[in-house]
């Protein structure tokens, strides 16, 4: 990009006062300084400036980071993430060099401070409706009905829709299954709060599970092929539904691009966490409707490799719904039903989506 004079020496003024004037500037490493637009001004390229404020000389040095694929580094997020971190801790530690500030690029070239920031919010437009799980908790006490089936139905319609868009960067593949695993917010992040020595699990389960979660990460490695637009956290919570199968989804987690699987599961997983609350299996209207659900998303989309690489998926979703802090009233027969899915899930080679009680028992 080319960073103007003139919005560098406005950023700079609102810093340091409206009579700054801007000296010079030079990429560090160079010798020569201007004060013209500085050309092909790269992220991860330091800058040194030069000015003058209040009848005294000041200098400064201003840096991003390169963008990038891979280390974590992907995401627009990702990157602010570092920067935010990195002015909040570097006038801690004696020695260091000092930060004086952290902003962001608009699309138009301007430079804004965002220093003075210690949280941040999302301002979104009001949705009416009424979250799905309200519809599972009817199906799981009175069955279902026809429009049950219709909303089943144009939930697969929608994911296969976004699963469609395709997208070729093996790092962002390899970043979601790594995630999965690993991340705070996944499988090693949620056992992490699970309590120690829980009733319904034998001495050492957890880090097994943990164990061989790992080993699913190094076989989906080369599947990158599979990388696919996502929601990243499409359960009950996050579907609003209106009248018939109007609806709106809500807060996408963790990624533009994943595994299409980390979407089925969000929400398969529910049908069976209701069902067993019930009756420790899946029967019923409720298990009509996975099926449905799973026989829809394939017919739309013949991505029968999704049997193959859903293990992991699954776990993740069932440390959830299992954890005695997301649902405390949960008794241990319906955690354990769950953790037997779970393990059960994980060693085989090829999930049956037809044969769900196989994997509770």
């Amino acid at each position: 990009m080319d960073l103007k004079k003139a919005n560098l020496e406005a950023y700079l003024k609102r810093l340091y006062g409206r009579d700054l004037v801007l000296v010079s500037t030079r990429k560090m490493g160079e010798t020569i300084a201007t004060t013209e637009d500085v050309k092909g001004f790269g992220y991860g390229s330091p800058l040194l400036v030069e000015y003058e404020a209040g009848g005294k000389k000041g200098s400064a040095v201003i840096s991003s980071m390169r963008v990038q694929h891979g280390f974590g580094h992907d995401h627009f997020s990702d990157r602010a993430r570092i920067m935010i971190w990195q002015n909040s801790s570097f006038n801690h530690l004696p020695k260091h060099v000092r930060s004086l500030d952290v902003g962001y690029f608009t699309e138009k070239g301007k430079l804004v401070s965002a220093g003075n920031a210690r949280e941040y919010f999302l301002l979104m437009e009001k949705i009416e409706g009424k979250e799905y799980f309200f519809d599972l908790e009817r199906v799981k006490e009175n069955g279902a009905t026809d429009l049950d089936y219709d909303r089943v139905l144009a939930l697969s319609d929608y994911l296969a829709e976004i699963h469609a868009t395709k997208h070729d960067c093996p790092p962002l593949y390899l970043r979601k299954i790594r995630e999965t695993v690993g991340d705070g917010e996944c499988i090693f992040g949620i056992l992490d709060d699970y309590p120690d020595s829980p009733s319904f699990l034998e001495e050492n389960e957890l880090a097994e599970i943990e164990k061989i979660c790992v080993d699913w990460r190094w076989l989906l490695r080369s599947k990158a092929h599979r990388l696919c637009q996502v929601h990243g956290d499409f359960h009950p919570w996050n579907i609003m539904f209106r009248e018939g199968t109007d609806y709106t989804v809500l807060d996408r987690s963790r990624g533009e691009w994943g595994e299409a699987a980390d979407d089925i599961t969000a929400l398969a997983m529910n049908y069976i966490f209701y069902s067993v609350q019930k009756s420790l299996r899946l029967t019923g209207d409720l298990k009509d409707l996975f099926e449905l659900f799973f026989e829809s998303y394939l017919e739309k989309t013949g991505d029968d490799e999704l049997l193959e690489v859903i293990a992991p998926f699954f776990a993740f979703r069932a440390v959830v719904v299992a954890s005695p802090t997301w649902y405390p009233l949960l008794s241990d027969d319906v955690r354990r039903a769950i953790f037997n899915f779970l393990e059960n899930v994980l060693a085989g080679k090829k999930f049956n989506y037809r044969d769900v009680n196989s994997y509770l028992a």
